[in-house]
């Protein structure tokens, strides 16, 4: 007999976790019947799951954590059982502004200090920028990037929150100038022959954990049993998506009418990372565009809380040290480890590491011996340690 659970989604390539889960058999075998819901905007999912609505979510990253801090209404305790994705976000433009940076020497797409000194000299205006939610990590590597290359973020530009299923049409409607968005809808923004690709979110944070598996703390504490079955499936369904083999049959599965409803080769240009940047064809191959398993992408690192936490501090005027230490209990390494523990799941032997000190693959300490940790750098070349105090 299985056992309902309801988990709310939003549209995105990055949702393949939940879906596939559902789709191939992975929560049956824990004993789940997966009831997957899809969310119009991210502010719905977040007050669906907060009020009960749903046992679970796909999620933003930094929304538990700004949960925690007390931003943005709801303070609902929410714990991450594992990361979802690392990665899967792209920045577009509109062909008005893609004009001006070929007048200015153009964008890079895998150089993001010089895309980004390109379009500080091509902006005519403050730029109208969409992301798909306010706490989001489209948001954060957008400051993080425009703050770096000179154009004091947020308060330079205009940032607009549109849900991502209506990015390109946003766009199209001159209603913003850029976007950071996670795909597959920067790809239909192309396809509609509206923007162009201009950079990778991974040109940015080479390892940026992306979605997330919430649930309420409440939940997990009362539902344990649940909560482990739940974070299995997901976790098996993330392994089989890192087999490249897979990857036709996993753009098949989401280009569905029920989850993306879209064709199956835009979907595949994310899961792949061969790209196609503009109405024009011009392509690009990124490796590791999204992950959704190998180094230990799914581990929920209590530093990456962290990095959250000290950003949105910064803006909301919080104490540092003390939002830091909130965000980072948000990300529940302990449970990841307790319920991953006899699957085979590589489990990093800390629980925080220093963020972006990483050029390439490195060995780690785990409970294998086997883990080897990607290249994690910000492309600045600075680097994040969560120990360090202000």
């Amino acid at each position: 007999m299985t056992v309902p659970l309801a988990l709310g989604y939003i549209r995105l390539v990055d949702a393949a976790p939940v879906v596939i889960a559902r789709e191939l058999g992975f929560a049956e075998e824990e004993g789940l019947a997966l009831d997957l819901r899809a969310a119009p905007s991210w502010s719905t999912l977040r007050d669906l799951l907060a009020l009960e609505q749903i046992d679970a979510a796909h999620m933003l990253g930094p929304v538990p954590v700004a949960m925690a801090l007390g931003l943005g209404g709801l303070t609902t305790p929410l714990s991450v059982l594992s990361v979802l994705s690392v990665n899967g976000n792209v920045v577009g433009v509109s062909d008005a502004l893609a004009e001006r940076l070929r007048a200015v020497g153009g964008a890079d797409f895998g150089d993001a200090a010089g895309t980004g000194a390109a379009l500080v000299a091509a902006a005519e205006r403050p730029l109208r920028i969409g992301v798909p939610f306010p706490f989001s990590m489209h948001a954060e590597l957008l400051y993080y990037w425009l703050n770096a290359v000179g154009l004091p973020a947020p308060q330079g530009i205009s940032v607009r929150t549109v849900p991502p299923p209506l990015m390109a049409e946003a766009i199209a409607g001159g209603e913003i100038d850029a976007f950071c968005v996670g795909e597959p809808w920067g790809s239909v923004a192309v396809e509609q022959g509206v923007g162009e690709l201009i950079l990778p979110g991974s040109a940015i944070w080479a390892f940026a954990p992306e979605k997330v598996l919430a649930v309420r703390t409440a939940w997990a504490e009362t539902e344990d049993a649940l909560a482990g079955r739940l974070l299995r499936a997901v976790w098996r369904a993330g392994r089989w998506l890192g087999d490249p083999a897979h990857l036709t049959i996993a753009a098949e599965i989401l280009a569905r009418a029920e989850y993306l409803d879209l064709a199956p080769d835009i979907v595949d240009r994310a899961l792949t990372g061969r790209l196609i940047l503009s109405p024009r064809g011009e392509s690009r191959e990124v490796p590791a565009f999204v992950a959704f398993h190998a180094g230990a992408a799914t581990f929920p690192w209590r530093s990456q809380a962290a990095w959250i936490g000290a950003q949105l501090a910064s803006r909301a005027g919080l104490e540092r040290t003390e939002s830091m230490a909130k965000a980072s209990a948000v990300f529940r390494p302990d449970l990841y480890r307790r319920h991953l523990r006899d699957t085979g799941a590589e489990l990093p032997g800390a629980s925080s590491k220093v963020e972006g000190s990483l050029n390439r693959p490195t060995p780690a300490a785990s409970e294998s011996g086997r883990l080897f940790l990607p290249a994690d750098v910000f492309f600045d070349r600075r680097i994040f340690d969560p120990d360090e105090r202000e």
